[in-house]
């Protein structure tokens, strides 16, 4: 067959007529969203309902184009790394967009984040310009990034020298704000008009669909936050066949409340839009009643979340109050769902939810239940291999392949599969093998109609209400606090969000530390989420023969513990 430009067709047994289902594309994310400025000009793409912000396909391409010469004013070019530090605000598209279409690198940085995780990342990224809004909850970015450059507030914009960031050259406030030392939206925008259109059209001819597009860090299975990156064919694939499970179509809409700064946000739902030429409903920060009204409002046919955000949005007490039937699916994902919960959100708010299970580094989805499975299959398993993909239930001993309902790690190979980690081949090493298949940690079976389901974990991480949580970053944290001895960090079993954080403290004799004084240590310091939940001062940790503490075996001791103190767990 003859390819056509900017995408390759590739069939599977030659059956022309499951197009939908058997392609993969070749287009860059700046071609997708020019493909849809061209031919569906004046359709609604990007959607903030709760303040009646509004473009179509056309006028955000000419956004993201003016956008892209205001970073090539600055300095940014094929290769440059640049960071967006916000929640969903309307340009955290335009920049990635802008980025894509120049060949640089859209480094997402968790809006959680604190002051010493934040330096590690833009240090770590050898970022060279960062985005950021006023801030998220208790958290001033402003100030935090005033912390981390003091050498902004005494240099002219775009000339920063940073000794310990030698890379960082520019920090754009996303807003009509201005800081010192740094610039706003507007004046990057003023900028672009300085840069001619054939500057830019000449990046654009050098940008390849396996480019690196976006970087985003995860604790991974071992270690510190590591750089994922993920390329134009990556992700753009994963979100097009996530749709095609779905049977997305461009008069879909889809309500994102979702954070764009995660997998779920930016491929699964973002680049679902994308490749289909539907509207993205946005929602800016996760509130149950500004989702409930854009679902009613705009007649979204699609709702994602984790299982945390439709309960809020079932049990809110205006629920009755709002129309849901427009709704017909949608994806609830980031840890198990509850049975309950998914027939409640099926029968409340009509959607066949289908669930998507992988990791960043196979950008994400290695496999997906189908909008036509079964609710058993649905409910209770994560679904079949994605299409061009290769999982592998693989014996954690041996390497070889499990058979049917034997139990091994969950491994994949294909088009999915990341780059690599950001500078740490060795750690890439670690999690792709020789044959190309990436090994998750996770520990899974196949049963004997092709589904699979997750049955435990090989690695510690922690997972609260889908935020990945790497214990040993917790435990040298915690170190550090005077009167700590030893420290172990593990999962307790969590109703609410699948896992909380339990911290065991082992105390240096004549300490006499309290719950409040490791709490009060952590605020402000770390992540919310990454806060123990339950703190448990005990004499020794369990252990092996050898000496080697048995990790798993603290969420038996932590669940006892909470017995034999009356804690309630939530």
């Amino acid at each position: 067959m003859t390819a056509k430009p900017n995408f390759r067709l590739i069939t599977l047994n030659f059956q022309l007529s499951t197009f939908n289902s058997t392609m993969l594309y070749e287009r860059t994310l700046g071609q997708w969203l020019e493909h849809w400025a061209t031919n569906t000009p004046d359709k609604e793409y990007i959607v903030y309902s709760d303040r009646n912000l509004r473009f179509t396909w056309s006028q955000f391409n000419r956004r993201v184009d003016d956008m892209a010469k205001g970073l090539i004013a600055i300095g940014v070019e094929r290769g440059t790394h640049v960071g967006i530090w916000a929640a969903n605000v309307p340009d955290w598209l335009t920049l990635l967009y802008a980025c894509a279409k120049i060949g640089a690198v859209y480094v997402t940085v968790n809006t959680n984040y604190k002051q010493a995780e934040l330096e590690y990342l833009c240090e770590n990224s050898d970022m060279h310009t960062l985005c950021i809004v006023n801030g998220e909850k208790d958290s001033d970015f402003v100030q935090m990034t005033y912390t981390m450059l003091p050498e902004l507030k005494n240099c002219q914009r775009g000339h920063l020298k940073s000794e310990r960031f030698p890379y960082m050259k520019n920090v754009i406030y996303v807003g009509q704000e201005k800081h010192r030392g740094m610039y706003n939206t507007s004046e990057i925008l003023l900028l672009g008009n300085n840069v001619e259109d054939t500057r830019l059209d000449e990046l654009k001819s050098q940008v390849s669909c396996h480019d690196v597009v976006n970087m985003q860090y995860t604790s991974g299975t071992t270690g510190f936050p590591k750089g994922v990156m993920l390329t134009h064919y990556n992700i753009a694939n994963n979100g097009f066949l996530t749709g095609e499970h779905m049977k997305f179509t461009s008069d879909d809409k889809l309500c994102c409340c979702v954070p764009l700064f995660h997998c779920f946000g930016v491929v699964l739902a973002t680049m679902n839009c994308l490749t289909h030429g539907c509207t993205q409903v946005m929602v800016e920060r996760f509130n149950p009643l500004v989702v409930l009204a854009s679902v009613h409002k705009e007649r979204c046919t699609a709702l994602y979340g984790v299982p945390t955000m439709f309960i809020a949005e079932l049990h809110h007490p205006m629920f009755d109050l709002f129309d849901m039937s427009s709704l017909r699916t949608g994806i609830m994902a980031g840890s198990l769902c509850p049975v309950e919960l998914m027939k409640q959100v099926e029968e409340k708010m009509y959607m066949k939810v289908p669930s998507v299970y992988g990791l960043t580094e196979a950008a994400p989805g290695m496999t997906a239940t189908r909008i036509d499975d079964s609710f058993d299959v649905r409910c209770n398993t994560v679904g079949r291999d994605f299409e061009h993909t290769e999982v592998k239930v693989i014996d954690p001993e041996t390497g070889e392949e499990c058979p049917v309902g034997v139990q091994g790690e969950m491994c994949n190979r294909g088009y999915n599969t990341m780059k690599g980690y950001y500078k740490n081949p060795q750690a890439t090493a670690e999690v792709i093998d020789k044959n190309g298949f990436l090994h998750s940690g996770d520990l899974g079976v196949k049963d004997k109609d092709g589904n699979y389901r997750i049955t435990g974990r090989i690695k510690d991480m922690i997972i609260r209400g889908g935020e990945n949580i790497y214990p040993r970053e917790i435990e040298e944290f915690l170190y550090q606090l005077e009167g700590v001895k030893d420290v172990q960090v593990a999962g307790i079993p969590s109703k609410k969000y699948g896992e909380a954080v339990g911290a065991f403290i082992i105390q240096h004799e004549g300490a006499d530390l309290h719950e409040s004084d490791v709490r009060d240590f952590c605020i402000g310091k770390i992540s919310r989420y990454k806060i123990p939940k339950y703190i448990f001062f005990v004499k020794e940790f369990p252990m092996t023969g050898s000496g080697k503490i048995q990790k798993f075996k603290l969420k038996d001791v932590g669940l006892q513990l909470c017995k034999e103190q009356g804690i309630e767990i939530i």
